[in-house]
């Protein structure tokens, strides 16, 4: 009897035990469940892995081309007429593929805005100044030298002597400037003392005389001949086409 009292005693202890056990296992569980709801709600805790993970890549800053250093100077080279636009973009090309952006800086083609008046139509286009040259700011070295010299197109630097002669930096400033600020020309296919036609306004179909050009303001003044005398009038280029 004492020994089945002494073995409930101890089922009964071990099933207090367990039940122990349980109770802080679930105990654990809450905790756990409670934890990750707290971190779901707050957004704590590592991000879940998906397959569209977007990746950021910052691109590299634009390298600044550098400061022409005091003993760059500008120089003339000489090339095929109409090659002009060709020799600077095959110039340029060079430049960037050979790494000689610290010894080449600028190659400038000289350009000015003109307008073209032909039967009544004005047309804007971009003439040049020098024809056959190009002018080209660098350090002359012999490496620099190479580079330019043979460019396609290129048939040699402008300048007596064996060496390259360079030019002021005054008459490259006031070519640039002007190529910035000076007000567009305007050519005309007539001159004066030409006859002729008028296209627009009260005068239509009549011929004139050109007496005067005003290229500037885009005006030309006419000897118009009516009832047997001529009459100065004032017009717009646009008004007035060669015959």
């Amino acid at each position: 009897m004492a020994r089945w009292r002494s073995e409930i005693a101890m089922n009964a202890g071990e099933e207090e035990l367990l039940a122990s056990q349980d109770s802080y296992a679930s105990e654990e569980k809450d905790d756990s469940d409670g934890q990750a709801g707290d971190a779901a709600q707050t957004g704590e805790g590592e991000p879940a892995a998906t397959d569209d993970t977007q990746v950021q890549i910052e691109e590299a800053p634009a390298t600044e081309k550098p400061s022409p250093p005091p003993e760059a100077k500008w120089y003339v080279i000489h090339s095929y007429s109409g090659y002009e636009n060709k020799v600077r973009r095959n110039l340029e090309q060079r430049i960037e593929t050979m790494a000689m952006h610290s010894r080449i800086f600028r190659v400038v083609v000289p350009t000015e805005e003109e307008v073209e008046i032909r039967s009544g139509q004005r047309r804007t286009v971009r003439k040049r100044v020098f024809p056959g040259y190009i002018f080209v700011q660098m350090v002359m070295d012999d490496d620099s030298w190479y580079v330019v010299r043979n460019t396609p197109a290129v048939t040699g630097f402008v300048g007596s002597g064996a060496r390259p002669t360079p030019i002021s930096d005054e008459e490259v400033e006031k070519i640039l400037r002007r190529m910035e600020t000076e007000q567009p020309r305007i050519r005309v296919s007539f001159q004066e003392g030409e006859t002729v036609r008028i296209t627009q306004g009260p005068f239509a179909d009549f011929m004139a005389v050109v007496d005067a050009l005003y290229p500037e303001r885009g005006k030309v003044r006419l000897l118009v001949s009516f009832f047997g005398r001529e009459t100065p009038v004032e017009m717009d280029l646009l008004q007035v086409e060669s015959i």
